[in-house]
């Protein structure tokens, strides 16, 4: 969340007027930042109209609302040490006998003097703020010094208004309840002790109302400052919270002791009147009536995915089998009538007939023509072993179902393991083969689906998640960009590298909305339609692409292959092969983009700030523990006597960042469980796959046909077929159905086998595949992203231009140096 959102929050309703204009603040650091960049112009129409040093004029806005907020302070402040003056002196007076009734109440006379004395003054500060929330609703925005409007504050012109009485647990805790004068005496005679305790709770609801008004707009000034400085590159933070801030009043030390001083003074009454001195029952009953604060928290890059829908995997965009598009201007609010589904018409033999639209839908159209399939399949038989026939036609189904997306991609991996149970497709491992029982399968088929390679992906996602919560992702990256300079050619290299090392780091689901996030300064002071805006949003999109090949975590489909290839490869074998194919691929991709945008003309680039802060000892924490893991993946295999497996590395930092809170459990809820699903179901079919036979049987179909195929011939032949797959449907379901197979196919070569080789190039090629826009979640990504005015940067025609020449250049990487790096590491 936003800490403007935190504000907005945390703000007491009645005061929301009078708090920091935080997002007009951000507004005049934008245009501030215009200013800087626009390039000195002769005639004065083009002049830009903010002509000051930028220092000055944000400070003078900052002064503004410093004076806004003191003021406001200090008459709350009055009235509400005024009110528990007199509740001071009520409570002195008030007697209690042995049965805890009031023997002498507060006296008419001076409950009058009190109300009286008060009655200008607004106890719930709805009376003392009303003029100030009339102009912000003319204004239709906060109020700030930005505005030339003249604004009119209770300073001098309080309207009179009696006097606010807030009820204990029988009314809201923030909003207030106003009790007139003759209410308050008929209660007064009949129970006092009960009109102090209403009185004793007001007060110490708006005492912690102050002091939270202190925190907030405190911790306002400060971010608002540290954007300014990273933003317009200067060092006005420190000493303005020093000089002005800290020594304004309602940011002294001794008006927050003020403040602690009167709170306890408000427990001790009602410790006095309520519970009998017991002070520790007493605060918690008084903070049973304080509002829950609204904590700020930083996001973590999954988050941000669910803010994209999770379109990780999808290329439908949320439409629905039922033909809903997920359109969030047409979700029915309070008062719109019921949702009524149009029905079509279409002409048959028989007359007009009406029916759903969702009956005519492309999509139910695929879904039915797989079903018939899938049973035609069953009916006619094409292999001998039925466990055999059975498998291939699930193979068949499924695969239909993954390149349509007729359903959702792990909705269809959810129904593998019911149809293994279901059609009986898996055997016993020793001879003669029996196929096993619903009972057996369906533990065979369970343990398919939870292996080593799930935790590693989960291992992978929490690294991600603790990087990017404690913004270190961000620091290394936007470290790597300051260096970059304004060149544009640099500038687009660097930011594709970054986008390759983030997507190595953090998987390349995540990097890209990472290094969006960083580039926007940039892109908001380039000119609409700038050709360097569409070639640095398009090579971040290729690059995480390339990254992800760089890392066994970098993607799902490179877990998969682990999981597939026998022995599985250390990190420091994978390193060796991909960090020179990523190197010369990112370099040939950058090559194609400049000579088809040429971004470096009439551009002028906004340098990227690097983050100044220090570190602390949580991104220390952070640091080493996922440096150290790792470590442990690539020296996997000679720790394979303490470990076993990487899974059970990437428990570690599971274990550390969770138990440690720096990752809350909502943080594990929010990781990509579509992509775990999607994988957890294409490892079970294949195994079934295996288990049935059927691998076996198809891998001998094809090694017949290419036995006259050298080595080379048939890495050349596989990569093709893999990178043409995989370009129209998902990297990780290409990578799913059809590296088993590539697996076998290695495994029966003569006279040397070299299955690992086959799979690791098939694997390379999965993540090359990126010539349309929905080829792989980065492309996506970059698709959707838009100019502040809501039009898309790119266009479908600019990922086919560049990225077919892209692919077809990585294919030619991965099937020649990658193929000598391949047999360097004796695969």
């Amino acid at each position: 969340m936003k800490f403007s959102h935190s504000l907005q929050f945390n703000a007491v309703p009645d005061w929301s007027s009078h708090y920091i204009a935080y997002s007009n603040l951000k507004k005049l650091i934008y245009q501030l930042e215009k200013t800087i960049h626009v390039p000195s112009a002769t005639d004065a129409e083009s002049r830009p109209l903010i002509q000051d040093d930028p220092e000055t004029l944000f400070a003078r806005a900052l002064d503004v609302e410093l004076e806004k907020i003191s003021s406001f302070y200090a008459v709350k402040e009055k009235e509400i040490l005024d009110e528990i003056h007199l509740l001071l002196h009520d409570v002195g007076d008030f007697e209690v006998d042995s049965n805890g009734i009031g023997q002498r109440p507060p006296t008419r006379s001076s409950e009058r003097a009190r109300i009286g004395r008060n009655r200008s003054a607004s106890v719930g500060s709805r009376q003392s703020t009303d003029e100030d929330a009339d102009d912000s609703e003319e204004d239709g925005d906060e109020n700030t010094g930005l505005t030339s409007k003249r604004r009119r504050t209770s300073i001098g012109r309080r309207r009179t208004a009696p006097t606010d009485m807030t009820a204990s647990t029988e009314f809201s805790r923030s909003r207030r309840q106003s009790v007139n004068f003759d209410d308050y005496e008929e209660a007064a005679p009949f129970s006092s002790s009960i009109m102090l305790k209403r009185r004793i709770i007001n007060l110490y609801v708006q005492l912690c109302e102050l002091k939270s008004y202190i925190q907030l707009n405190k911790t306002g000034f400060s971010k608002v400052l540290k954007k300014f400085d990273k933003i317009v590159d200067r060092k006005l933070r420190p000493k303005y919270m020093d000089a002005v801030v800290s020594t304004a009043y309602p940011f002294r030390p001794e008006t927050v002791q003020v403040l602690e001083e009167n709170i306890t003074k408000m427990v001790k009454a009602y410790a006095a009147i309520i519970t009998d001195g017991d002070e520790e029952l007493a605060k918690r009953d008084l903070r049973s009536h304080l509002r829950e604060h609204v904590v700020w928290e930083r996001n973590t890059v999954w988050r941000d995915l669910i803010g994209l829908e999770r379109r990780a995997e999808a290329a439908s965009l949320g439409h629905t089998l039922l033909g809903i598009d997920a359109d969030p201007a047409k979700t029915r609010l309070q008062g719109d009538d019921e949702l009524i589904t149009p029905l079509r018409e279409i002409s048959t033999p028989f007359g007009r007939i009406r029916c759903p639209p969702w009956l005519l839908d492309t999509t139910l159209l695929n879904l039915v023509v797989i079903l018939g399939i899938f049973f035609a399949m069953l009916g006619f038989p094409i292999l001998e072993r039925p466990e055999q026939q059975n498998c291939l036609a699930l193979l068949v189904l499924v695969s239909l179902l993954w390149a349509t997306e007729a359903l959702p991609l792990f909705v269809t991996s959810l129904t593998i393991p019911f149809l293994c149970v279901v059609m009986e497709v898996f055997r016993d491992k020793d001879p003669p083969h029996k196929r096993l029982g619903a009972k057996d399968a369906t533990a065979a088929v369970f343990a398919a689906m939870w292996t080593p390679v799930i935790m590693l992906l989960l291992g992978g996602f929490t690294l991600a998640a603790a990087l990017s919560k404690c913004n270190i992702d961000k620091r290394i990256a936007t470290f790597v960009l300051s260096k970059a300079g304004t060149r544009p050619r640099t500038v687009l290299l660097a930011n594709m590298a970054v986008a390759a090392v983030a997507s190595m780091l953090i998987s390349n689901v995540a990097a890209p909305v990472l290094c969006f996030g960083i580039i926007e300064p940039m892109l908001r002071n380039l000119p609409n339609g700038s050709d360097m805006s569409k070639a640095v949003i398009i090579g971040i999109a290729l690059a995480s692409n390339v990254g992800g090949m760089l890392s066994p975590i970098a993607s799902p489909q490179n877990v998969v292959a682990i999981g597939i290839m026998e022995p599985p490869p250390t990190w420091g074998q994978w390193f060796f092969i991909v960090i020179p194919v990523g190197v010369i691929s990112l370099f040939l991709i950058w090559i194609i983009l400049l000579v088809s945008f040429r971004p470096g003309r009439g551009t002028t680039i906004v340098p990227i700030r690097p983050v100044r802060d220090p570190f602390t000892g949580v991104q220390w924490f952070v640091s080493i523990v996922t440096l150290a893991t790792i470590g442990l993946w690539c020296a996997s295999h000679q720790l394979e006597s303490v470990f076993g497996d990487m899974g059970v590395i990437a428990i570690i930092p599971i274990v550390l960042f969770f138990g440690v809170g720096i990752l809350t459990k909502e943080d594990f809820n929010n990781f990509p469980w579509t992509i775990i699903i999607l994988a957890a179901g294409g490892l079970s079919l294949g195994k079934a796959v295996n288990s049935s036979g059927l691998l076996h049987t198809v891998t001998e179909a094809i090694t017949v046909r290419v036995k006259d195929f050298s080595l080379y011939g048939i890495l050349v032949t596989f990569s093709c077929l893999i990178l043409v797959i995989a370009t129209f449907i998902s990297h990780t379901v290409a990578a799913l159905i059809i590296l088993p197979l590539v697996y076998d196919v290695g495994k029966g070569l003569e006279p040397e086998p070299h299955p690992n080789l086959l799979v690791m190039a098939g694997v390379l090629m999965c993540s090359a595949a990126m010539a349309l826009p929905t080829s792989g979640f980065p492309n996506m990504t970059a698709i959707m992203k838009e100019d502040p005015t809501g039009q898309r940067y790119l266009q479908v025609k600019h990922f086919i231009s560049r990225g077919v020449p892209a692919s077809i250049l990585t294919l030619i990487v991965v099937v020649t140096v990658g193929y000598g790096a391949m047999r360097v590491t004796g695969m």
